[in-house]
C-alpha cells in the first residue's frame, strides 16, 4: 500500500517537473505556437497588415483647358496624401471625340477604374454592357456611400438603377464681352432680350469690325442648337425627340437649324467657324475680338484662370428669345457624375480605394471648391466663398432665371448626336436641308 502511495507521489512529481520544463521557465507559461520567442513580434496573428498603396486609373473631363482643372488636381493630391494611393490620371477635354474614345476603351477592355462621365444617354452603352456598378450594389457593402447626396437627384438609367454619383451641375447661358459692347454702343442684354434685338445688335457689332458670335460650328455647334430649338418651341417641349422630320418636334429642330443657317449667312459667326476649334473661338472672345459666346458654367473658371486681369470685361447675360420662350429660360441640370467600373469593383485591391476616391471627390468640402453658382445634389449645399466679378455676374443672372430644362441632345444616342452635329456645317452652307439633317439623325437614333 505504501509502495503504491510512493509510486503515485513520484509520478506526480515527474509530471510537475515536465510541465515546468515545457513552459520554458516563464511564470504562467505560454503556448509555443503563439510565442515566437524573445525579440519577435507579439501582435496577434489576425491583425490586418497595412494595405499596400493602390494605383487607380481615372478618366474625367477635367482636361488641361477645363476651368476646374486646378481644383481637380488639388483634390486628387489631397486624396493621394491621405491614403497613400496613386491616381493615374488620363483626363481629357470634353468633346465628341473624347466621348467616343471613352466608349471605345470600354469596348476594348481598357476602361479606367473610375470614370467621370455623362449620366445621360451617352452612358447607356457601358451600362447595358454591365461595365459599371450600380449604387445599390456598392451601398450593400459600403452603406454610407455618397450619403451626403440627395438620392432624388441621382441620374436614373434606362434599367431604373442609379450608377453615378453626381458632381456639380451646370447652366448654359450667354457670356458677353462688355468692352466690345460698349465700344459698339450696344447695351448688355437683359432677361427680356429678343431675337430681333439680337440680330440688330449683331449687325451693329459686325459693322464696327468685331465678330458678333464666337462659336466653332466645327466642334461645338450644340450650344446654339439647344437654344435655337427652344426658341422654336417651349421649355415644356424642349426634350421632345422627333420620330421623323415631319412631326412637331422634327419641324422644331429644323427651324432651329435654319436659324443657325441665317446667322451664318449674315456673317455673324467667325470667318473660320467651319474649321476653327472651340479653343480658338473662345480665345477670340477672351481677347476682345468677339461680343457673344454661348457656353456653360464650367467656362467661368477658364476665364478666371486665363483672363484674370480683365474679368471686369465679361458678364453673364441671357440668350435672345423669340416665340413663346423667354430669354430668362435656360439650359441646366446635373449631367455628369462618377462611375466605378466593374473592373475595379471585381479587383479586391482596388474596390475600397475606388469607393474612397469617389466619396472624396464628391464630399461637401471638395465640391465647394468646384461650385460657384452651379446646381448640386448635396444635402447641405455647397459653400463657395469670395466670388469674383464674373462669378458674381453669373449668380446675378441666375437669380433672374425663370426656368431651366436639360439639353435635348442628351436624350438621343451618341450616334444620332454625332450625325446631327456633323451635318450642321452642311445645313448652314446649303449642302443639305435642315429637314434632311433631322431625318438623318433620327434614322440612327
Amino acid at each position: 500500500m505504501k509502495k503504491n502511495r510512493l509510486f503515485a507521489l513520484l509520478l506526480a512529481a515527474i509530471m510537475l517537473l515536465t510541465l515546468l520544463a515545457g513552459c520554458g521557465g516563464k511564470p504562467g507559461g505560454s503556448d509555443p505556437a503563439k510565442d515566437p520567442g524573445p525579440g519577435a513580434s507579439t501582435a496577434p496573428q489576425d491583425t490586418p497588415k497595412p494595405a499596400a498603396p493602390v494605383e487607380l486609373n481615372v478618366v474625367t473631363s477635367y482636361g488641361g483647358d477645363d476651368g476646374n482643372r486646378k481644383n481637380y488636381e488639388n483634390a486628387v493630391k489631397d486624396y493621394e496624401d491621405a491614403t497613400g494611393n496613386k491616381i493615374l490620371d488620363a483626363s481629357g477635354t470634353s468633346n465628341e471625340e473624347w466621348k467616343a474614345k471613352v466608349l471605345t476603351d470600354f469596348e476594348t477592355g481598357t476602361e479606367p477604374d473610375v470614370l467621370f462621365f455623362f449620366t445621360n444617354a451617352d452612358a447607356e452603352p457601358i451600362i447595358k454592357a454591365g461595365k459599371v456598378v450600380d449604387v445599390a450594389t456598392i451601398r450593400a457593402e459600403y452603406p454610407n456611400y455618397a450619403d451626403n447626396m440627395r438620392d432624388s437627384m441621382l441620374a436614373v438609367a434606362s434599367d431604373g438603377k442609379n450608377y453615378a454619383i453626381p458632381s456639380s451641375g451646370f447652366w448654359e447661358n450667354m457670356f458677353v464681352n462688355t468692352k466690345v459692347l460698349s465700344d459698339c454702343g450696344v447695351a448688355v442684354p437683359g432677361p427680356d432680350y429678343t431675337w430681333d434685338q439680337f440680330l440688330a445688335d449683331c449687325q451693329t457689332i459686325k459693322d464696327k469690325g468685331y465678330t458678333p458670335i464666337a462659336c466653332s460650328l466645327f466642334e461645338v455647334p450644340h450650344y446654339w442648337f439647344e437654344f435655337c430649338v427652344m426658341n422654336n418651341g417651349t421649355l415644356a417641349n424642349q426634350l421632345d425627340v422627333p420620330a421623323s422630320a415631319d412631326d412637331a418636334a422634327g419641324k422644331k429642330w429644323a427651324a432651329g437649324l435654319n436659324d443657325m443657317k441665317d446667322l451664318y449667312e449674315k456673317g455673324f459667326f467667325p470667318a473660320n467657324t467651319l474649321t476653327a476649334t472651340d479653343a480658338e473661338t473662345v480665345q477670340l472672345f477672351g481677347d476682345g475680338e468677339a461680343a457673344f459666346l454661348i457656353d456653360g458654367s464650367w467656362k467661368v473658371n477658364y476665364f478666371v484662370d486665363n483672363h484674370g486681369d480683365t474679368l471686369e470685361d465679361y458678364a453673364i447675360s441671357y440668350v435672345p428669345a423669340k416665340g413663346e420662350r423667354k430669354a430668362s429660360e435656360a439650359i441646366g441640370g446635373i449631367s455628369m457624375g462618377y462611375f466605378i467600373t466593374k473592373k475595379a469593383w471585381d479587383d479586391p485591391a482596388k474596390r475600397e480605394a475606388a469607393v474612397q476616391f469617389v466619396e472624396h471627390m464628391t464630399s461637401d468640402e471638395v465640391m465647394s471648391t468646384f461650385v460657384t453658382t452651379e446646381v448640386t445634389a448635396l444635402k447641405n449645399g455647397a459653400a463657395p466663398s469670395g466670388l469674383n466679378p464674373l462669378q458674381q455676374s453669373a449668380a446675378d443672372a441666375n437669380a433672374a432665371i425663370t426656368g431651366v430644362v436639360g439639353a435635348v441632345q442628351d436624350t438621343i444616342t451618341p450616334e444620332a448626336k454625332a450625325d446631327l452635329f456633323a451635318n450642321v456645317q452642311n445645313v448652314v452652307t446649303g449642302a443639305m436641308t435642315a429637314e434632311e439633317a433631322v431625318a438623318s439623325a433620327i434614322a440612327v437614333n
